[in-house]
């Protein structure tokens, strides 16, 4: 079985053993035992829920330390738009790029050209496709490593193009390889993430060999110094040697941005784990049938509602609405040169999405019916109303335990313990 990297960490010091991760886990990837909560790695799509609901703190992200940046002879940065909106609207992007270099980065990546750069790649995929439908966004990894765990039927339904931070950095290296004459090597781009799920696309992407990106900084770790710097920041720093071709746009970083910007009235925009879930089990069902894209987001409110972000969503919603009547229209892209590029290859993922493989009940076959019949044997004794008391998430998931040898039947109260007495 390969081994899954994920951004979290179970400090079990901390773990009150209160369940409300497992509770709240889509693909049911937490157990509690002993008081303590264990991850099923196989199974993690590493959305963070978890994280968001523990009341004790047990679960914090893994991202790298700032200093990790350092490390290369040329530090670029590669802000998710949502950084912007963590400031007040009136702050001019410019000066938080001016802040970037200030705090240690040499060079800042724009993404709002990728951003446009991807729609219009998609826009075409969307108009020459031919196959089953609806399509689903390739935007966000938690959905894209939810589809392979949960729905491998619909990974097939995946866009295979490539998002726009990773075209934005394989841009920004190729360029300043060229101009400075130095290898890639030497290059270190560090994106600055919302969420956990965008570092394992970094660290061990799903859709290609090797990312693009060479490390991800916790927006909310790099917020206080890169506050305190922006804070430093006068009009007259602004100048176009420090920010010379920077432009901002909202990009996809807010639910509906990118179906906006494709203009199909065929589009639905849905986020949240619970809607995403819903929406994945009627496509799967073929319930949406008037629906040709389906933008699909694991954070309410998409990118803005992060796990890793400092402030309100609906405050930096609110800030990127106000800051886009400032700017939007500074970045424009050349139609034709994109479609030779995507007619290229450019835009597309390197290897085709393919689901995540299990553990199988048993590697002998024969083995493996048995233990399906014995699964099914202990689920129809137990009580079946989820109480998750076990230690399990549900009764189904506990008599799956059971046949794995991860639990007993003594641990329900209701059949084995408490009740049964």
């Amino acid at each position: 079985m390969e081994k899954y990297y994920h951004p979290i960490k179970f400090v079990e010091e901390r773990c009150q053993g209160r369940m409300k991760c497992m509770r709240v886990c889509p693909t049911q990837a937490i157990r509690v035992k002993h008081g303590k909560a264990k991850l099923i790695e196989e199974l993690c799509v590493d959305c963070g829920e978890c994280m968001n609901v523990c009341p004790s703190g047990a679960i914090v992200p893994l991202t790298d330390p700032f200093a990790r940046s350092m490390d290369f002879k040329h530090k670029v940065a590669l802000p998710s738009p949502v950084l912007f909106s963590q400031f007040r609207p009136e702050v001019d992007p410019r000066k938080v790029v001016v802040a970037l270099k200030r705090i240690g980065f040499d060079y800042v990546c724009d993404v709002s050209r990728a951003c446009q750069e991807v729609t219009i790649a998609l826009e075409e995929f969307l108009s020459t496709y031919r196959g089953r439908l609806p399509l689903i966004s390739s935007f966000c990894p938690t959905v894209v490593r939810l589809i392979q765990v949960k729905y491998p039927d619909l990974t097939e339904l995946v866009v295979p193009i490539d998002v726009p931070r990773e075209i934005a950095a394989r841009d920004f290296k190729q360029e300043l390889c060229e101009k400075l004459g130095v290898d890639t090597q030497e290059i270190g781009v560090i994106y600055i993430t919302t969420c956990p799920a965008k570092i394992v696309s970094i660290k061990q992407p799903a859709e290609k060999e090797k990312s693009w990106i060479d490390g991800a900084i916790s927006l909310v770790d790099i917020f206080a110094p890169l506050f305190s710097a922006v804070s430093g920041v006068k009009d007259e720093d602004v100048t176009e040697e420090d920010v010379g071709g920077f432009t901002f746009d909202a990009g996809w970083s807010m639910l509906g941005e990118m179906t906006r910007l494709l203009g199909s009235e065929r589009s639905i925009a849905v986020s949240g784990m619970s809607d995403v879930t819903k929406v994945l089990d009627d496509i799967e069902s073929s319930k949406l049938r008037d629906i040709d894209f389906v933008e699909l987001s694991s954070c309410l409110g998409g990118c803005i509602g992060g796990s890793l972000v400092v402030e309100n969503m609906y405050v930096a919603r609110n800030s990127l609405l106000k800051l886009l009547k400032r700017f939007r229209g500074s970045t424009s892209v050349n139609r034709d040169e994109v479609l030779d590029r995507y007619k290229k290859g450019y835009y597309f993922l390197e290897r085709k999405l393919a689901p995540r493989p299990l553990r199988p009940l048993d590697h002998d076959v024969a083995k493996a019916i048995e233990k399906k019949k014995q699964k099914d044997a202990i689920y129809n004794s137990l009580p079946k109303i989820d109480c998750g008391c076990c230690g399990a998430p549900t009764c189904l998931s506990f008599a799956e335990d059971i046949v794995r040898g991860q639990a007993s039947l003594d641990d329900c109260i209701y059949v084995g313990g408490v009740k049964r007495g």
